[in-house]
């Protein structure tokens, strides 16, 4: 039992009061609400006082119709979603064409409303949204068409960057709001996860319950529930995420830094086994495919890593860590390009061919960049402000070449 006179005795010593507070915060600060009428006077009670009942009002004020927006964003992704059911509509023609505009315009249109922004740029964002939908549905189909398999792929990149475009308001030229952007998608991935796996048992115990009585409810439940319910899962996370931050801003910080030296760790085992295996990227085109993939998902943490690091001071093992990180990746992107290269070389250019010549170009780039502003960082104590700039700044080069491979490759290669 916590005494009042434990909590007075250290007003004068933060540390010893600090330990009161983290060996029971309910009991702690049930005892200091009792006493404060006592010792209101001093600076360090007021404060304390602050901390233990402030109330989060604005959040509260906003959110309730923050949240009737976000449930008719839902409703409208959904009805994207279902678009090929009214309409009667081929299903694999609509998803491959149109997957990223089920949630991505909705994403973009919470934060423009969030942000407030201006007329003009409101109509700069949906008229290039319509110039997409316009675009990537009127490109000619055919059965086998890898211009058209990667301007799908690659527009899905554009309109990520046209939400972080959204997400920055008016300082979409900010290093450290872009940072911020690269945190949200962190956290957001993190969200939509544990959201998935309870909407997983939800549906699960609902659907088996219904059988349990006989009645077979599980066409209907995935026709309409979890169609509907999938788009929702990226805009309910965004909504929690910006109203109560202190749900994921402890566990992604957390998973970025197991998952670093684990992933590390996996990779230096890796490289050594693949020059052992009958696999090989220079001959084998579905296993260059994975390798690609591989160095994605590699880039990705490296960039979820740091933009998590910067939420406090990053250690220099760390530092060390994302820095041995970013130099196997390098090595596994220019296993990749070289292989790219090789079959170029030996076989002639194709639109797959020169998609992904560029796009390991433009990472190893990238790449270089982080690894030499982590190597300062290391080396000359320069802070990772740096390495932020090295990444934030590069962003747009993605969608350059993005917007090379959606709408000039298709038109060189003749569309096929």
């Amino acid at each position: 039992m916590m005494t009042k006179e434990q909590i007075i005795q250290q007003l004068d010593n933060p540390k010893e009061l600090e330990a009161l507070y983290r060996q029971n915060k309910a009991e702690f600060r049930k005892t200091f609400n009792l006493i404060y009428s006592e010792i209101q006077s001093t600076t360090v009670a007021q404060i304390w006082f602050e901390r233990l009942n402030f109330k989060y009002e604005a959040v509260k004020t906003n959110s309730k119709s923050q949240l009737l927006f976000v449930i008719v964003l839902a409703f409208l992704a959904g009805f994207v979603a279902k678009l090929p059911d009214i309409f009667n509509l081929r299903p694999d023609f609509f998803y491959q064409r149109n997957i990223g505009f089920i949630v991505f315009p909705f994403l973009i249109a919470f934060f423009s409303q969030k942000n407030k922004d201006s007329l003009l740029k409101l109509i700069l964002m949906l008229a290039s949204l319509a110039v997409f939908v316009v675009y990537i549905n009127l490109l000619p189909e055919k059965s086998s068409s890898d211009t058209l398999i990667l301007a799908c792929a690659h527009l899905q990149l554009i309109l990520w960057l046209l939400l972080g475009f959204s997400f920055t308001g008016n300082e979409f030229k900010n290093h450290e709001t872009r940072m911020n952007f690269l945190r949200y998608n962190g956290d957001l991935i993190v969200m939509s996860v544990i959201i998935l796996l309870a909407g997983s048992l939800f549906s699960s115990i609902t659907i088996g319950l219904f059988s349990i009585i006989g009645i077979d409810i599980s066409e209907v439940y995935t026709k309409y529930v979890i169609v509907w319910g999938l788009p929702a899962v990226p805009l309910i996370a965004t909504y929690l995420i910006q109203n109560n931050p202190q749900l994921v801003n402890k566990v992604s910080p957390i998973i970025a830094k197991v998952f670093t030296p684990l992933v590390l760790v996996t990779l230096c085992i890796y490289l050594p086994a693949l020059l052992t295996s009958d696999k090989d990227p220079y001959q084998d085109r579905e296993f260059l495919i994975i390798f690609n993939v591989l160095l994605i998902g590699v880039l990705a943490l490296i960039f979820f890593s740091i933009s998590e690091h910067t939420k406090s001071d990053v250690s220099k093992t760390n530092l060390i860590l994302l820095f041995l990180l970013t130099a196997i990746t390098v090595i596994i992107n220019s296993i990749a390009l070289s292989a790219i290269i090789f079959r170029i070389t030996e076989w002639g250019i194709t639109p797959n061919r020169l998609a992904v010549m560029g796009g390991n170009l433009v990472i190893l780039i990238n790449l270089l960049l982080i690894g030499f502003g982590l190597y300062r960082s290391v080396t000359k104590n320069d802070g990772i402000e740096i390495v932020e700039k090295r990444i934030t700044g590069y962003l747009p080069l993605y969608g350059l070449w993005a917007g090379i491979v959606t709408f000039l490759l298709p038109i060189l290669f003749k569309f096929t």
